[in-house]
C-alpha cells in the first residue's frame, strides 16, 4: 500500500490484502415480498437493534419534499451488496426492501429507490458512472455504500478518504441528501486488519463534511455477538454477502433510522412559524464540523 498522510497514519494501520469478493448482478427491480421458499430458512423476525444506527445529520431535502407531497427519488449506489449478491431475487436486495419499508411507513408518498449497485466496484468506478447512474436521476437522497472493496485494493485505505470527499462534493452539487453506508460484518471483512481503520476513516470524513453514516457493520455485529446469531442466519453461502433475511432486516433498520430523522424535522417544522418556513431553504448538508468526535469503533 502507499503511505497514508501523516495525520491519518497515526490511527490507521496498514495490513495484508484479501482477495476481491465474488461478483453480483446489478438490479433495479421494484419491491416485492421475499419468496416463500427463502422465508422458511430465515429467523422469524428482525431483532431490535442494540447498536446505534441513528442518523443525526438532517435529511432536509427528503423531509421537505415529503411534507410538500412531492415525489422522492433515492439512488442507492454501491457494489455487490447493493446490487443484491446472495439474495434469491432482485426484489430481495436491500434497495428494493428499503423502498417497501419506506412506502409502508409513509403511505401515499411517491417514493422510489433506484438500485445502482454493480458487482465488484469501488469508489473510482462508482465516480466514473456518477453522472449517468446518480446525477441523471435527479435524486432527493443518495445512499453511498463505501469501503468494502477498497479493503481488497492495494491502495484502498490510502485513497478512500479523497474518493469519499469527491463523492460528497458531487452529491452536494446535486442539492441532494446523503447517507454513507459502511462495510458489512462478515468473516472475510472481520479478518482484514484494515477494517477498523476503514470504518474510522469513513466516520472521520463524514464528521468533517457534516454528513451521516449508517453503521451497517455495527448492526450486523450486534446480530452476531449480542443476538448470538450464527453467520449463516444472515449471510449467504459465500459467508460474505447477506441473504434475504439480512438484506430485509438491514433495509428495515435503515428505513426506521431515516423515518426517525424525517419525523424529527417534521415536528420541528410544525413548531416553526410559517413565515420562517417559507423563507428558509432547506440545506441538504449541515455545516462542516471538523471538531466533531469520531463515533464508531469496530
Amino acid at each position: 500500500m502507499r503511505l497514508l498522510p501523516l495525520a491519518l497514519a497515526a490511527t490507521l494501520a496498514l495490513a495484508p490484502l484479501a482477495p476481491r469478493p465474488a461478483a453480483a448482478q446489478s438490479s433495479s427491480a421494484s419491491a416485492a415480498p421475499i419468496p416463500q421458499a427463502a422465508q422458511s430458512i430465515l429467523p422469524p423476525t428482525c431483532p431490535a437493534a442494540k447498536a446505534s444506527t441513528r442518523l443525526s445529520a438532517p435529511l432536509a431535502r427528503t423531509a421537505a419534499r415529503l411534507r410538500a407531497g412531492q415525489p422522492i427519488t433515492i439512488v442507492a449506489i454501491g457494489s455487490s451488496s447493493t446490487a443484491g449478491a446472495g439474495a434469491t431475487s432482485a426484489s430481495a436486495s436491500y434497495p428494493s426492501r428499503l423502498q417497501a419499508a419506506l412506502r409502508e411507513r409513509f403511505p401515499g408518498a411517491d417514493i422510489t429507490v433506484l438500485n445502482r449497485g454493480v458487482n465488484g466496484q469501488d469508489a473510482p468506478e462508482m465516480l466514473a458512472r456518477f453522472d449517468a447512474d446518480v446525477a441523471a436521476a435527479k435524486p432527493t437522497l443518495v445512499i453511498w455504500q463505501a469501503g468494502v472493496n477498497a479493503l481488497f485494493r492495494a491502495d484502498g485505505l490510502a485513497t478512500a478518504g479523497p474518493e469519499l470527499r469527491q463523492a460528497i462534493t458531487r452529491i452536494r452539487a446535486l442539492d441532494a441528501d446523503l447517507v454513507l453506508v459502511d462495510p458489512q460484518y462478515s468473516p472475510r471483512v472481520i479478518a482484514d486488519a484494515d477494517t477498523g481503520a476503514m470504518i474510522r476513516l469513513i466516520d472521520a470524513v463524514a464528521s468533517e463534511e457534516g454528513v451521516d453514516v449508517y453503521h451497517r457493520y455495527a448492526l450486523m455485529r450486534d446480530w452476531h455477538e449480542a443476538g448470538r446469531m450464527p453467520f449463516e442466519s444472515f449471510l449467504a453461502k459465500d459467508s460474505f454477502h447477506m441473504n434475504d433475511w439480512g438484506y430485509d432486516c438491514f433495509a428495515r433498520d435503515l428505513g426506521r433510522s431515516m423515518a426517525a430523522n424525517i419525523d424529527a424535522q417534521q415536528r420541528a417544522a410544525d413548531l416553526t412559524p410559517s413565515a420562517s418556513r417559507s423563507s428558509a431553504k432547506p440545506s441538504a448538508f449541515p455545516a462542516k464540523n471538523p471538531s466533531a468526535p469520531v463515533s464508531a469503533t469496530p
